[in-house]
């Protein structure tokens, strides 16, 4: 799996808002990573796709998704051709499971603290019970990566 964003890097970046306080849904679409960027050792196995929320250039939450590239004959799976086949190879994304971490962040945008995690979960999609993050009226950008 790829380990820096230095070979797939920032998908798309999009800035949203300004968005009223409370529960949000947005629907966030960025084109594969470039095939050719993808060092050979990495183009295959388990990956990650993170999408990380800032406010006021400071991120307040990630969230990130295994993923996982194999090819789908398995005749290729037990061995692989030395130039990965991209058409031939199916993605995997373990949606059901994100891994959510937030960051405790001045609102305000008057303090210069640092970044901290205050909670790192697994937390099902599909739990709609308690909100993902609280955000306050504010204009935000988001980050999709993929490694």
């Amino acid at each position: 799996a790829v380990v820096s964003t230095q070979s797939t890097g920032v998908l798309d970046s999009i800035l949203v808002g300004p968005v009223p306080s409370g529960r949000h849904m947005f629907v966030f679409k960025a084109n594969a990573p470039d095939p050719s960027k993808i060092p050979v050792a990495d183009a295959l196995g388990v990956t990650i796709v993170l999408i990380s929320c800032s406010y006021l250039g400071k991120e307040f939450v990630r969230v990130g998704y295994y993923v996982n590239n194999d090819y789908t004959d398995p005749e290729m799976r037990e061995n692989p051709p030395d130039v990965p086949r991209f058409d031939m190879v199916q993605k995997n994304i373990l949606a059901s499971n994100p891994r959510v971490t937030r960051f405790k962040i001045d609102w305000d945008g008057q303090q210069t603290t640092e970044e901290q995690p205050i909670a790192q979960q697994n937390q099902p999609s599909s739990s709609h019970d308690e909100p993902i993050v609280q955000v306050p009226p504010v204009e935000m950008s988001m980050d999709a990566m993929a490694f």
